[in-house]
């Protein structure tokens, strides 16, 4: 024998506190929006002598194959990986070098090869990329498409 179940509707007070709590739910990213985006300022850039010397390290640590440069490779890179404003591309390097720099048994050609790689590309790539400057307002116009045989200045 089937059982029928009622179905029941949601009362006055149900429909009330959905339209409330969607009112509530849709007015939050407006009020969270402000205080997230002051407290979010960013840590200066790292120098480029930061990235120098721990090029110089890695290349040292790929030369010597010993405990001392290596490590301080790895420790020099290690707080890197964590800086918000480095690009991804950067962190990858830094990854590769946390990686690589570490004392073989050996210390063969594509050992070496891989950190010297490393190295290499490390001040080109974690380079900061400045903003492009911006033309000045008295300057001629820039055309704007077309053959702009006419300049709509001159009559």
């Amino acid at each position: 024998m089937a059982r029928i179940l009622p179905i029941s509707r949601p009362g006055r007070r149900g429909r009330g506190l959905s339209l409330r709590h969607l009112m509530l739910l849709a007015g939050l990213p407006l009020l969270g929006t402000s205080p997230l985006l002051a407290a979010t300022e960013l840590p200066p850039f790292p120098p480029s002598s930061e990235f120098r010397s721990l090029q110089l390290i890695t290349l040292a640590c790929s030369r010597e194959n010993s405990t001392e440069p290596c490590d301080r490779a790895r420790s020099l890179a290690d707080p890197l990986m964590d800086h918000p404003r480095l690009p991804a591309s950067c962190k990858d390097v830094l990854w590769d070098i946390r990686q690589l720099a570490k004392v073989a048994a050996s210390n063969s050609y594509d050992r070496r090869e891989g950190i010297d790689r490393a190295a290499r590309i490390l001040t080109d790539v974690c380079r900061q990329k400045l903003p492009a400057a911006q033309p000045t307002a008295g300057g001629p116009p820039r055309p704007q498409g077309g053959l702009n045989l006419i300049s709509p200045s001159r009559n």
